[in-house]
């Protein structure tokens, strides 16, 4: 082999040597607004966990969560109960009434409702809302017609109708419905419009003021599962502890990888990323390839 050839071949070689094993870069946040973001959530594709990615989102600085029904802002996550808080703008709560659509998840999503999740529906048709016939036949032996609203929330419709801004309606308490249905029924949704009402409204806890509306937590409670056996990810653990965000390929869903906070991703975490900068500038190191390279053709042209 010819001494040009051959010192162009060897260039080559040298240029093509990488330190860390690397794939294509993709930059994951690591709060969105004040809210941090953590396994499984991600701020955009590639970040997270892949099934997640359909429903959250990082736009302006703010956390939604998105299913057919609409677009809802994310109040708060516990991570350490696995739980998300999300509201309704259209919902109605003790300081505000209005109509609304309904809220509904999509049955696939990886998300549940809260056992702690109150729905009270407001203002339904008392001639014509399928709640009510529901309800006239509970106690009838020959269907088998499943009660709607739950008997045992009256006074959480009272308490509701007594807020200045419902009141205001002048609604008869009979128009009030403290929806039972698990999860919104089989379809996980509740269609205001079927169910003749015109508005809802939502609460996840009393705040140890049963008798005092104004002070509930209004919003929605939903459960997440890492998976089916719930476990987290124990590279996902490690790539976290290394101040990484765990990621996916956008080719392979089911891959793993690790965002490291230069925006490097890796398949394992992100130690090695200190300790190498800490001997050497990122710059220094990524460009040093090349002269080295370049040194050892013109030594090997000149023999």
């Amino acid at each position: 082999m010819k001494p040009t050839r051959y010192c162009i071949t060897l260039f080559l070689c040298i240029s093509s040597i990488s330190v860390p094993r690397l794939v294509s870069s993709q930059a994951c946040q690591r709060t969105c607004g004040k809210i941090p973001l953590k396994y499984p959530f991600g701020s955009g594709p590639g970040c997270g966990d892949a099934r997640f990615q359909k429903y959250i989102g990082c736009n302006d600085q703010k956390l939604t969560f998105t299913t057919h029904t609409g677009c809802y802002p994310v109040t708060n996550i516990d991570y350490s109960n696995q739980v998300m808080y999300v509201t309704d703008a259209s919902m109605s709560t003790c300081a505000c009434t209005q109509p609304s659509k309904g809220f509904g998840l999509d049955w696939d999503g990886p998300f549940s409702f809260h056992d702690d999740d109150v729905f009270t529906l407001l203002d339904c048709s008392i001639d014509s809302s399928p709640i009510y016939k529901s309800n006239n036949n509970a106690y009838d032996t020959n269907t088998s017609a499943v009660p709607l609203c739950d008997k045992k929330g009256a006074s959480i419709c009272s308490f509701l109708y007594s807020c200045r801004a419902i009141s205001m309606l002048n609604l008869p308490i009979s128009t009030c419905c403290v929806y039972t249905p698990v999860d919104l029924g089989p379809s996980f949704e509740m269609d205001l419009q079927k169910l003749q009402c015109s508005s809802y409204s939502a609460f996840y806890s009393f705040d140890g003021q049963d008798y005092n509306p104004e002070n509930w937590k209004y919003g929605i409670a939903l459960k997440y599962k890492f998976n089916v056996y719930n476990d987290y990810p124990g590279s996902c653990a490690n790539c976290e502890k290394s101040n990484g965000a765990c990621g996916y390929s956008a080719v392979a869903y089911n891959s793993f990888i690790c965002n490291c906070p230069s925006g490097i991703n890796t398949t394992t975490d992100c130690y090695f990323e200190s300790a190498f900068n800490n001997a050497l500038p990122r710059q220094t190191v990524t460009w040093s390839v090349y002269p080295l390279a370049s040194i050892l053709a013109l030594f090997l042209f000149l023999l």
